[in-house]
């Protein structure tokens, strides 16, 4: 029987009121669990849950940012509804760019991101923390030509911290900090800064400290004393992990200054912090940031904090360098692409820790020993000695979990365990399109408040340590674009990416079968860099146009950049046209595509000079460049050239070169054609 009208109309107005009464009051809020409110038995429980969002709202407004914090309190209090809106507001961005961390339900930020004057809402999603030959491997020995002015550079290192008593960072024969620097140290109880160490920061936008974590700059798992002392660490004699690798360790500009900003702890590494630091290192006045940290997957350039804080660092000036990902070498892994950023890929150097270790199979194997051996012994594999007494089946012991091993069974035996993860493949290159860097066993500084494994009752500590991924190949470059930078205070950061990238050394595409896809432009180049012949110069109107061609509106490019841009047929700008030191063109199976790019080099090397071009092309693709020869009467003199490549999609990757050469210098490009599955 069909229900009364009374009945229908009571159930529409109660959906209704289902629907428009979701949000939340000032008890609500502070309620350990909403769904204990009866107000709120109409919401879905998943839209009232607090979480910690960044709004970012793009660059200062015009007129200082003095009262920003107010006026970000002030949007709060529109979408919370609350007097007391200023609880929920983390913190505010106001020294290099514009937007604040709050704590919101998700029908307050779906509101919030509707405001007039917000570029984006996003989750403050937590990131992952992602060396003595080095160096050397790479051309660039200790007695490299440097220049005075290396002293006035400044390495932002955003990471774990810092162990400062590391003779890595002794400031002796290190004068003041250079008169432009604008930090602070965070001086504490058990932390200081020297004249090696100028600035020292850290940031914790969730409040609580992890246990065993200190309230300081100070690392206590060695990642950013690592990476700190690779880019820009002082010259040590006999560095070695327990005897190991003994050699001695420097960064790549051993006499430049350090700041640390502290953004990781033993529970990630947040946005919301990795933010706060962007905005007070590009304040404070480093010359280049290094950032060996990334996300599990890939963002909207202007819903990621690395890409956002380095978008103002370039507008700024600031170069920084990033891990590419240690997610290779799968396809699509990389995770920090942003054009306006140094994506660095992990290669290996011409050195290698052996100690050996004979299989069952005869076979030789490499590994990394630190305990002295005396004698030959048995090696058993975990799962065939399971702690059955104990209930472990050999599923579970292959994992090596606490007490899944019976005793009597592994004493005095190697064992050889499973991995629960994935795993880092370090012994391949990642996976991005800019430069690959030494990244696979690195010697260099180390925490001493933490032992050196996670293995119960190995409590040695160590001065240095060995480790590898893009997180050890990322300061390589770090290093070299300050070492770039001493020489040319006044290049911009796209300036100095291009002399890094135009002068690597080019890779063997026999035993790197991915080619630029695994390791870029090639293989760091320090010396060659800083002195590149050409550029490819960009600045933010570029980035803008190129914004505009990927679809981003007048109205947000405005707010991201803080001046008139417009988005018209006339600046709305292709991908392939961005003046980017490479060149690259989708193709299908069967289909022959051709793609023009269009490109403006600028003389920074000799004053008069011409310069040819030469092509390396494998069958499938076809180049041609217009005009073949460039002459300059000047340094700073600007030439504009066309490129027409042509691709027959019957290859996964094909991969070429472009070479401008007066004779002194070559300026090389790689042209990379490309299948869908690559995209």
């Amino acid at each position: 029987m069909a229900p009364p009208l009374s009945w229908l109309l009571f159930i529409t107005l109660t959906c209704s009121t289902l629907l428009i009464s979701c949000t939340a009051s000032e008890e609500d809020r502070e309620a350990d669990d909403p769904s204990l409110s009866l107000a709120l038995l109409p919401c879905t429980f998943a839209n009232l849950w607090l979480q910690v969002y960044i709004v970012y709202m793009g660059d200062l407004p015009k007129g200082g940012a003095l009262s920003l914090s107010s006026f970000h309190t002030n949007m709060l209090q529109e979408v919370v509804g609350s007097s007391s809106a200023s609880k929920y507001l983390l913190h505010s961005y106001k020294k290099s760019f514009n937007g604040f961390v709050a704590e919101l339900t998700k029908e307050e930020m779906k509101r919030l991101s509707a405001m007039k004057g917000v570029v984006s809402v996003f989750p403050n999603e937590k990131k992952q923390l992602l060396t003595t030959r080095s160096w050397d491997f790479m051309g660039f020995p200790q007695k490299a030509t440097r220049n005075t002015t290396e002293s006035d550079i400044v390495v932002g290192v955003l990471d774990s911290g810092i162990w400062p008593e590391s003779a890595s960072f002794n400031d002796k024969g290190f004068g003041p900090p250079p008169s432009k620097w604008k930090g602070t140290c965070d001086s504490s109880a058990n932390f200081t800064c020297n004249n090696k160490i100028i600035g020292a920061r850290y940031y914790r936008s969730s409040g609580s400290i992890p246990e065993g974590e200190f309230e300081s700059a100070r690392d206590a798992n060695g990642h950013g004393t690592h990476t700190a002392s690779t880019a820009a660490g002082g010259i040590v004699d006999d560095a070695s992990l327990l005897g190991v690798a003994s050699g001695t360790a420097r960064g790549g500009v051993p006499s430049a200054r350090i700041a640390m900003y502290k953004i990781c702890w033993s529970d990630g590494c947040s946005s919301a912090d990795i933010l706060a630091a962007f905005d007070d290192a590009i304040a404070d006045g480093v010359d280049v940031i290094s950032l060996s940290v990334g996300g599990s997957s890939p963002n909207d350039y202007f819903q990621d904090s690395i890409a956002i804080g380095a978008f103002h660092s370039m507008k700024n000036g600031i170069l920084t360098s990033n891990s590419a990902g240690n997610s290779g070498p799968d396809l699509a892994s990389i995770t920090n692409f942003s054009p306006w950023s140094l994506s660095v890929a992990a290669s290996t150097i011409d050195r290698k820790f052996l100690t050996k270790l004979v299989l069952g199979d005869n076979q030789d194997s490499i590994s990394l020993n630190t305990f002295k051996m005396e004698d030959m012994l048995p090696i058993i594999y975990a799962g065939d000695a399971p702690n059955k007494a104990g209930g472990f089946t050999g599923s579970e012991s292959r994992y090596c979990y606490e007490d899944s091993l019976d005793k009597s069974l592994v004493t005095g035996k190697i064992v050889l365990c499973d991995e629960t993860s994935q795993g880092q493949r370090y012994w391949l290159p990642e996976q991005p399109p800019d430069i690959t860097a030494p990244g696979v066993q690195i010697l260099a500084a180390w925490a001493e408040a933490s032992p050196l494994t996670d293995v119960p009752g190995d409590e040695r500590v160590a001065k240095y340590n060995i480790i590898s991924g893009t997180s050890m190949s990322c300061p390589h470059a770090s290093g070299a674009a300050a070492y770039v930078k001493s020489f040319h205070p006044t290049w911009s950061p796209a300036a100095i990416k291009s002399a890094l990238m135009t002068t690597a050394t080019p890779m063997n595409v026999k035993t790197n079968t991915d080619l630029e896809f695994a390791y870029g432009a090639g293989h760091l180049n320090p010396v060659k860099a800083a002195n590149p012949g050409l550029v490819y110069d960009a600045g933010a109107a570029d980035y803008v146009k190129f914004l505009c061609g990927q679809g981003y509106s007048t109205e947000n490019l405005r707010l991201i950049t803080g001046d008139s841009s417009t988005c018209t047929k006339a600046t709305n700008g292709t991908v392939w046209d961005l003046n980017y030191p490479s060149f690259a063109l989708s193709i299908s199976a069967g289909e022959t595509v051709t793609r023009t790019f269009t490109r403006t080099v600028t003389n920074v090397g000799s004053p008069v000079s011409t310069y040819k071009v030469k092509v390396t092309a494998p069958p499938g693709l076809t180049v041609k460049v217009e005009p073949p020869v460039l002459t300059f009467k000047s340094v700073g003199q600007r030439q504009t050239f066309t490129v027409t490549a042509t691709a027959a999609g019957n290859e996964s990757i094909l991969s070429g070169s472009l070479v401008w050469d007066d004779g002194v210098f070559q300026v090389r490009s790689p042209i990379v054609a490309f299948a869908p599955a690559f995209k």
